[in-house]
């Protein structure tokens, strides 16, 4: 066993091997990220490992049984981070400790994301003037928090054979949105409705996420 120097005391570099991620095929064939769980302590099963100190620095190839007792000496966790090299590297590191700041890390990070919802307004193909006004507020404060709306004219009974009404509406939306929203997909012609995405312009969008990093600064 090394004095804990190691040869040449040099420092080794585990931020890229400190947690595992694996790849797996979801349902949809899409990729997703899973975080492979590390051994630790006595789940290890390597016979012998290199050992990796608190601080970083490379301590020495040593058993297994003795990488434990100095961990055990240190009140610290012998934790394997890379279970593939030749031999396993492990770390000697408070493995509750660091996981609590992974999660606190997470935390931070999710307070920051400002994720964009799809809201929905519905609107009639006669819908009044005043209903309209109040609907298309509704339709600019849903933009200004930085979501994308999807505007829907429902046909109801007989309006289905009048298509050009729900299209008048939604034109008439599109001219007061102008200045406010671009269309993010083209209409979606369905049997009893005619739908409409709008996403607020990327100014609008900017504004929300230095908003929401504020936010998070203040909390």
């Amino acid at each position: 066993m090394s004095n804990g120097k190691g040869s040449g005391g040099s420092r080794f570099d585990l931020s890229s091997v400190i947690c595992y991620r694996i790849q797996c095929t979801d349902h949809c064939g899409g990729k997703q990220e899973i975080a492979k769980p590390l051994r630790v302590n006595e789940e290890i099963r390597a016979r012998e490992v290199l050992v990796i100190g608190e601080k970083g620095e490379r301590l020495d190839v040593m058993p297994l049984r003795e990488a434990l007792q100095v961990a055990r000496e240190r009140s610290l966790d012998l934790v394997e981070v890379a279970s593939t090299a030749v031999p396993p590297v492990c770390r000697l590191l408070d493995y509750g400790r660091y996981k609590y700041e992974q999660a606190k890390k997470e935390r931070e990070s999710r307070k920051g994301r400002k994720t964009s919802l799809i809201r929905e307004v519905r609107l009639r193909p006669r819908i009044g003037g005043q209903d309209l006004d109040c609907k298309i507020r509704l339709i600019e404060r849903l933009l200004a928090e930085g979501d994308k709306v999807k505007v829907t004219v429902i046909y109801r009974g007989r309006e289905v054979t009048r298509p050009e009404l729900g299209k008048k509406v939604l034109q008439e939306v599109l001219s007061r949105l102008k200045d406010k929203a671009v269309v993010d997909h083209a209409p979606v012609v369905e049997e009893r409705s005619l739908s409409l995405f709008f996403a607020p312009p990327k100014a609008a969008r900017k504004v929300v996420e230095e908003e929401a990093v504020a936010e998070t600064k203040d909390s």
